[in-house]
């Protein structure tokens, strides 16, 4: 059998580890390095002693320190996909979205229609052209995500260390993420939460959809009315877990469906919406409040909504 064409065999390496990677584990750190190698490979690698720490064999679970020397041995891995470019008018006006920079963190207003990272299909998503704004970023990865057609605030962090302890904030629920929906008809002012399970199934097409089950993750979403109109209401939506598609659902579940939803939302309001120019998701996040582990202090962002919504909302205004 032909080795795969899209495979390189690396040279022996020596990594010195720094505050970036302190504290994780070995085996999650390598799965992260060798892109592309099996994990069952990788566990074989450390099952043999191939890969030393200090000279020395490890376990799988061992956590790495800072200074650490780590030997790595040859091993075929998948030529890593080429960033792009950062002419490309969608990556290149990401810049422009960034709220907040230091060094540290990045608070972006994500745009609608781009994925959080590539793939199905997706020649990239927003991490990938962060990192092709930012060649000389070591280390940029995603705090949390958003859906596609979902627009609004999100973290990337640029220190392992930063992104562990706002790992550690959302567990706690410490983070505050507010959005605003239009939803379908009159919201209820005594409907003030959804409080309802939510269960993650993929279909056979990869496609995934969520539904409120017994049997799935405790989920908990406050609301607040913002603006009443004729047929439909802007609500102020407040996650308090982060499961996923939880706003749209919840808001399906009280029986409200969020405007421009193709997948949970009510064909006949959309279509209503679309007359008045609304091409989108109705769903943004439109603030975010957080712990700085860095600057210990507390930090607050607000995003503003891009001109879609803002047209859709100066529209039914004026009905």
């Amino acid at each position: 059998m032909s080795e795969n064409q899209n495979q390189v065999a690396t040279k022996v390496q020596f990594i010195t580890i720094d505050d970036n990677h302190a504290g994780q584990r070995i085996d999650n750190f390598l799965v992260t390095l060798l892109k592309g190698v099996p994990k069952s490979r990788v566990y074989r690698i450390l099952r043999k002693g191939e890969v030393r720490v200090n000279k020395k064999r490890i376990k799988p679970v061992y956590r790495l320190a800072d200074g650490d020397m780590v030997r790595i041995p040859p091993i075929k891995v998948n030529e890593e996909k080429e960033l792009p470019n950062v002419k490309l008018q969608k990556v290149a006006t990401l810049e422009q979205h960034i709220l907040f920079e230091d060094n540290y963190l990045i608070v972006m207003n994500k745009p609608s229609g781009i994925a959080v990272h590539g793939g199905s299909g997706l020649k990239f998503g927003l991490i990938e052209g962060l990192r092709a704004l930012r060649p000389d970023a070591k280390f940029l990865e995603l705090v949390h995500r958003l859906d596609r057609d979902t627009s609004g605030c999100i973290l990337i962090a640029k220190r392992r260390s930063t992104l562990r302890a706002l790992h550690e904030q959302l567990r706690e629920k410490t983070v505050e993420k507010n959005y605003q929906a239009l939803v379908k008809g009159q919201w209820d002012k005594a409907d003030k939460a959804v409080n309802a399970p939510l269960l993650k199934n993929t279909l056979q097409s990869g496609e995934r959809i969520v539904r409120v089950n017994p049997e799935g993750k405790d989920s908990y979403t406050k609301f607040k009315i913002l603006q009443r109109f004729e047929n439909c209401t802007l609500v102020q939506a407040s996650p308090v877990t982060g499961r996923t598609h939880q706003i749209r659902v919840h808001t399906l579940h009280a029986g409200h469906p969020i405007a421009g939803d193709d997948k949970y939302g009510a064909a006949d309001f959309d279509k209503q919406m679309k007359s008045i120019g609304l091409n989108r998701l109705f769903l943004h996040s439109a603030s975010i409040r957080f712990f700085h582990p860095n600057e210990e202090q507390t930090m607050f962002f607000e995003a503003p909504l891009d001109g879609s919504l803002k047209a859709t909302l100066a529209a039914l205004r004026k009905t």
